[in-house]
């Protein structure tokens, strides 16, 4: 597309130029003539000025004046100039002008390089609109890979050593067979684990994350092993290989979540993007490391071949602290079980709701076998007829918590609810009040009364409370379309009209 705008100013008019100038005997008057300036972007529009004064062949003002239009892109920043005869677009530097034979000197200044350097780099690995906790997240990123890296190029070496000494007399088809063997074992396992834990993984994002990286770092342990072990090569790589996988599984079904909690911008082929050459430039550093280290050694083999099991501890422990402190700096918007029993535990006890920042430094990253082991938890999903008790005591409540059945049918306000009213129970029945009430009386009547009466309090609480409750939340940047269940827990039930 080409447009051309002509100006063409009456007789009783005359066209002042921006930069016209009566102190300066370079510039001159300008009459109408047939000389045009014309400028041009990508777009191709050329806008054609028509000037005033007469013939100003050669004309070449002393310095080119400053036109009111900057650009800023990658960071640095140009603006238009006219030089007498054309608009040019020049790299703006402090108070000069770089390029273009402007007449100011070049000039070494070691902290514009440093600056310029740093941002180059930072735009190579970081994507351009992020949320704020990004840069926490890639420096801890950073030293897990590191030594992530570096233990496995020790755990392959340690493995090629193993088939070495074990299979020195035997075919290498045989070695190979082992190979293929541990690899199609592995994959296997990891389809298995993907489909049981389905839905964990967006349920219990981070403690999954960090469960199945502690596994990955004991795959690597029995890798070491493998010299030590030759002759049972093929079961200890296998074994290493299946907790592998499962690993590479987990890390793959949660890393788009991850990136989607900080693509502000909803970015999240560029936040991804980004994520691999981070883990590609990372992973090199610890090659490079594992390298370095064997170059310094290899004049001893003794030492070279101890050599991992030295480092293995240590190694381990900043890998899984990395990945550990890297998890706190990723706060998800969505609502699971476990971050609205954070938030409505907060609302309750002073009325304020937490951001995910805040709720991602309360939520807990531990073992998966640890979840769920604290007293008077909640659960959500049907009863079991096998667990029914027939006394009602706070014993009794203490030790299996509060069951929240859900209808089908039921939507997102409805299980935020069931949660708030299960929260105010549980912290009802926390209080010595409630405890002192039903000690103080053997009758399981009364007992029963008193229950009776604590649900019809909750159902007023909660009649009250959960309007200004669901507005603070979506005020504190909560997704409440959906709330993200385990298998267990997306469990209805339903009445039957026989």
């Amino acid at each position: 597309m080409q447009s051309t705008i002509y100006y063409k100013p009456s007789t009783s008019h005359n066209f002042q130029l921006p930069w016209k100038s009566t102190k300066n005997p370079a510039f001159k008057t300008f009459r109408l003539s047939s000389k045009t300036l014309t400028l041009t972007n990508s777009l191709r529009p050329q806008i054609t000025f028509e000037l005033e004064g007469g013939a100003n062949d050669g004309f070449q003002p002393s310095n080119p004046v400053k036109l009111p239009v900057v650009i800023q892109r990658h960071g640095k920043v140009s603006r238009y100039f006219w030089d007498g005869s054309r608009v040019r677009l020049l790299r703006v530097d402090g108070d000069g002008v770089d390029g273009g034979g402007s007449g100011v000197p070049f000039c070494f200044d070691l902290d514009k390089v440093v600056e310029a350097s740093s941002l180059a780099i930072r735009n190579f690995f970081i994507p351009k609109q992020v949320s704020e906790n990004y840069i926490g997240y890639v420096k801890w990123k950073f030293l897990h890979r590191v030594f992530s890296s570096a233990l496995q190029v020790l755990a392959t070496q340690a493995m090629f050593r193993a088939i070495g000494i074990g299979y020195s007399r035997s075919l290498t088809s045989a070695a190979a067979l082992n190979w293929v063997l541990k690899d199609g074992l592995g994959r296997l396992s990891r389809c298995i684990y993907t489909a049981s834990l389905a839905s964990a993984f967006d349920t219990n994002l981070k403690r999954v994350r960090f469960t199945t990286s502690m596994l990955f770092t004991f795959s690597i342990g029995v890798e070491l092993l493998t010299p030590v072990f030759p002759h049972h090569f093929l079961l200890l790589a296998s074994l290493a290989n299946v907790a592998k996988q499962m690993s590479l599984a987990c890390y793959m079904a949660t890393s788009p979540p991850i990136h989607r909690s900080f693509a502000i911008a909803d970015n999240l082929a560029e936040v991804s993007a980004k994520s691999q050459i981070q883990s590609v430039c990372f992973d090199n550093l610890g090659l490079m490391l594992a390298a370095v280290l064997n170059m310094l050694l290899k004049n001893n083999q003794r030492l070279q071949t101890g050599l991992p099991f030295i480092l293995y501890p240590i190694f381990s422990a900043i890998d899984l602290f990395g990945i550990y402190q890297g998890l706190k700096h990723v706060h998800l918007q969505t609502l699971t079980k476990d971050r609205l029993e954070i938030i409505i535990g907060s609302w309750i006890s002073s009325g304020y709701v937490p951001s995910p920042e805040e709720v991602s430094k309360d939520e807990e990253i531990n073992f998966m076998w640890s979840k769920g082991k604290e007293p008077l938890r909640i659960r959500i999903g049907c009863l079991n007829p096998k667990a029914q008790l027939s006394k009602l005591s706070v014993m009794t409540m203490q030790s299996q918590g509060i069951l929240l059945c859900i209808r089908e049918g039921a939507r997102t306000a409805d299980v935020i609810m069931g949660l708030l009213q299960a929260c105010y129970v549980c912290k009802a029945l926390r209080s010595s009040m409630w405890e002192s009430t039903t000690k103080a009386s053997d009758s399981s009547d009364l007992i029963l009364k008193e229950w009776f009466k604590l649900l019809d309090d909750s159902k007023r609480y909660v009649q009250q409370q959960f309007g200004p409750l669901n507005e603070q939340m979506m005020v504190r940047g909560w997704a409440l379309k959906n709330i993200l269940l385990n298998t267990e827990e997306q469990t209805r039930y339903s009445y039957m009209d026989d």
